[in-house]
């Protein structure tokens, strides 16, 4: 039974996510629907890319992701299906791929759009769905292309005894997501002390594995399921109490070994 993943900024009081899923049905009815989010905020292609990145490669080998956010962007919408690490991905060409991959696929194609009707995205969807859920050659779902609109964002910048960070993301209990890695700490760390700082609170001089670590109510640091670097509070809202926001400077500030 063909898996397909369904990711979008629809909510869910409307009528849109049945719409597709109803015609992708239509083109194969022994398909698995299951769905991410649909919660997105509206046009937040950022978002939508963050949560899919780091939640596909649970899924089989062979797993179809729909993304829909901010599908609507301009007059001349473009719509790809793309193979990539095995699984496959359909969704409009707005930036949304650049910040999903971490280098650009190889194997791209431009799919057959016709903007006519109150709602063309339920046929691109399921015909290509269909196309290759059905197995049929992936070659052959579209139009063979090389370059995909590229979205720019804010890389952490490494010094000596410093990584200067962004928040990139706030998930739904306000714990703040940074775009420093583990693995990233791990290469610059060396050992020493440090100080995470940001906004204007008190820094943290060391990052906890979980939330009970800490009383209820205190600030602290982890690494996230992502691994990426969190700023939480346990049992609170660490962006509202902490007065932080997508894009805001987190700094890591790394003390010389004496």
């Amino acid at each position: 039974m063909p898996i397909v993943t369904f990711t979008s900024d629809f909510g869910l009081n409307d009528y849109y996510v049945a719409l597709i899923k109803g015609a992708m049905l239509c083109e194969n009815p022994n398909l698995n629907i299951v769905d991410i989010t649909h919660n997105i905020n509206n046009y937040d292609i950022v978002q939508a890319a963050f949560i899919l990145k780091n939640s596909y490669e649970s899924f089989p080998k062979g797993t179809i992701h729909i993304l829909s956010v901010n599908s609507f962007h301009d007059k001349k919408r473009k719509f790809l299906a793309i193979r990539h690490n095995e699984h496959y991905f359909v969704g409009p060409d707005n930036g949304i791929f650049s910040l999903l991959f971490d280098e650009i696929p190889k194997d791209i194609y431009k799919l057959d759009f016709v903007n006519k009707g109150t709602f063309p995205l339920k046929t691109v969807f399921a015909k290509a769905v269909g196309h290759i859920s059905k197995e049929m050659p992936f070659n052959e779902v579209g139009i063979p292309v090389e370059e995909i609109v590229e979205r720019i964002t804010f890389q952490p910048i490494i010094g000596p005894a410093q990584i200067r960070g962004a928040v990139i993301h706030i998930d739904r209990y306000e714990n703040v997501v940074v775009n420093i890695s583990r693995n990233l700490f791990e290469q610059v760390w060396e050992k020493r002390d440090y100080e995470i700082i940001f906004r204007r609170n008190d820094p943290i001089d060391k990052i906890f594995n979980n939330y009970y670590d800490v009383p209820i109510g205190e600030t602290l640091c982890r690494f996230n399921s992502a691994d990426f670097l969190e700023i939480s509070i346990n049992m609170g809202k660490a962006s509202s109490m902490l007065g932080l926001k997508v894009e805001d400077t987190v700094q890591i500030d790394f003390r010389s070994v004496s």
